[in-house]
Order: C-alpha cells, then sequence, then structure tokens
C-alpha cells in the first residue's frame, strides 16, 4: 500500500513554547487529509537534502488539518532552522505518511512520560486515552516551565498531569511513574536519549512502549559482506562490509523511500522473505526484532551469507 503524499499549505504557525513553533498544515483544495492515530508521524520535504520526521500532535478527528511542533534545534542539521526561520503562512511544503511505530495499544491504565518536544505524541495520545475511559497519567518534564509546549492545553486534565521543570524540581522522579506499575498498566515515553535510557532500564519488563528522535547506541557486531537477493526482480547483489543494504540497492538503481538514513525514522522498512536480519534500528520492537519480517535497510545488515528482501 503505497503513502500518501501531497503539496500541503502552511495554514497557521504559532508559538508553542520557548523555541518550539506549532505549524498546522492544511490541502491547498480543501481535500480530507488521511486518518492517523496517536504516535503517527509525517515527513516533511523542507528542501533538496532536507527532510525530516515530526510527530503528529493535533486532533486525529480532524481530518482537514495535520499539526506539528518543531523545536528550534541551534546545533541541528538544518530542519528546525528552515522551519524556524524560513517558513511562512502560505507556503506549501511536501508531506509522506502517516506512519505509526508507536501506536497506543488499548489498555485498561496508562503511564505517561515525556521530556521536552517528546510530548508531540504524546498528546493526542491522551485523548485517546480519555475518550477510552483509561485511567492515566502522565509525568512531563523540559529545561523550564517556558520552554514547555502545550503546557496550557495540559491543564484541562487537572492533576492526572504532572509538569516538572528542571530548574524548579530538578530530574524527573522516574520512581513515581515506575516502580510499582499495577498489572494491565503500559508506559508510553519519548525525548530525549538519555532520559528513554533511563525509563528503559527501570521500567519493569514487557510494559514499556519508547519513541527515540535520535538513535539508540548498540552494540553491534563486525561487518561482513554478504548477498542481497531482491525478490521482485530475482537480482542478486553484494553488500560490501562497509556499505549499507540502502546504499547498496540503490547503486543497483532500485528506488527506495528512505529519509534520516539513521534508523529513527522507519521510511525504509523493508519486508524480509528470506535470512535473519541483524537489528541495528532505533524503531522495531523486540517482538518485530524477534519475527525477523521486517528490517531498516539504511543500518540494519544481515546475520548470515544472503539476505532475501520484497523488492
Amino acid at each position: 500500500m503505497s503513502l500518501y503524499e501531497a503539496e500541503l499549505v502552511v495554514d497557521r504557525l504559532e508559538s508553542a513554547a520557548d523555541g518550539v513553533l506549532a505549524v498546522t498544515l492544511r490541502h491547498p483544495l480543501g481535500e480530507r487529509l488521511p486518518a492517523w492515530e496517536p504516535g503517527a508521524h509525517i515527513d516533511v520535504v523542507l528542501g533538496p537534502e532536507l527532510e525530516r520526521q515530526y510527530s503528529l500532535c493535533g486532533d486525529p478527528a480532524d481530518p482537514d488539518a495535520w499539526r506539528i511542533a518543531v523545536l528550534r534545534e541551534p546545533d541541528g542539521r538544518g530542519g528546525s532552522a528552515h522551519v524556524h526561520e524560513q517558513l511562512g503562512q502560505g507556503d506549501k511544503v511536501r508531506v509522506r505518511g502517516p506512519r505509526n511505530h508507536f501506536a497506543l495499544r488499548p489498555a485498561p491504565r496508562y503511564r505517561f512520560v515525556a521530556g521536552g518536544i517528546g510530548i508531540t505524541p504524546i498528546l493526542p495520545m491522551l485523548a485517546a486515552a480519555e475518550a477510552a475511559g483509561a485511567e492515566w497519567t502522565l509525568l512531563y518534564g523540559g529545561r523550564s516551565r517556558g520552554s514547555m509546549a502545550f503546557t496550557g492545553e495540559l491543564e484541562r486534565y487537572g492533576d492526572r498531569v504532572t509538569v516538572a521543570p528542571q530548574d524548579e524540581t530538578g530530574l524527573l522522579d522516574l520512581g513515581s511513574v515506575l516502580d510499582d506499575v499495577p498489572e494491565g498498566t503500559l508506559v508510553y515515553c519519548c525525548g530525549p536519549g538519555a532520559l528513554l535510557d533511563a525509563v528503559e532500564q527501570r521500567a519493569p519488563a514487557g510494559v514499556l512502549h519508547v519513541e527515540r528522535f535520535q538513535p539508540k547506541e548498540q552494540e553491534t557486531g563486525e561487518n561482513t559482506e554478504f548477498e542481497v537477493v531482491l525478490a521482485q526482480s530475482g537480482r542478486t547483489l553484494v553488500c560490501p562490509p562497509d556499505v549499507s543494504v540502502l546504499d547498496t540497492v540503490r547503486a543497483a538503481g532500485v528506488e527506495v523511500l528512505f529519509s534520516c538514513t539513521e534508523g529513527t525514522c522507519g521510511t525504509c522498512e523493508t519486508d524480509v522473505v528470506e535470512g535473519t536480519p541483524d537489528h541495528r534500528d532505533s524503531v522495531l520492537s523486540d517482538e518485530e526484532r524477534e519475527a525477523g519480517e521486517t528490517m531498516l535497510i539504511c543500518v540494519s545488515r544481515c546475520r548470515g551469507k544472503r539476505l532475501v528482501l520484497d523488492l
């Protein structure tokens, strides 16, 4: 199934916090946009060689608009600077998606943890949990209160939301969320890598779902050469130790969607027909890795000598 791709118009730009810009996108002809569920993100093409992924943080029930929020990152790779400095109301941007590797699974209880701009995928999850009648709490941290986006929208949830700016309360009290997790509770967390690492170390097994904006540091084995067989054409390629599967198939003239090349966005996820992937991404769950039915070909490799992909 092909992804939706279109040029959307910037309908509204609003400050969501210090250094955070909320951008509302609509179809220029008023056409309805594809449905999405909490946790989804879209690819936004800001220019040549400038494509970024942003979580949808608006209302999934609104078919006419998509909202994203972009943190200004002075040391970033140019995407946030473009949005904050060059994007204007009425401008058009090409988008693709939505995709969702952070879907909210049904549960009677949730505990949400967000750090900084990590509130974006969590925000629509709160509304979904509320609508489903689930019990939930949110622990939301940031550098300062002024830097934390959407705190005004969170006020309607009352004391189920704990806003904890670091300059006021110190580091997040993860023990209050993770040390006594009732059976049937799911934990969802998004934010900086250090926060996610801390949550992963402390959360009970089997309850945690995270989304990373930066690749997770992983121990990997030595890169070796292996064959990549393209099932749709029967072609066999050789993937050298110092070349990714993505670059190998692209060099052979195969068109493949990709974006981050870091294993965080999921754009290049490819079905595996045969062989055992050496997963090195920051997207797939432990269950998905164990199943070995798909892989992110920008970073993952092969545990054997031969890999057959649905390309």
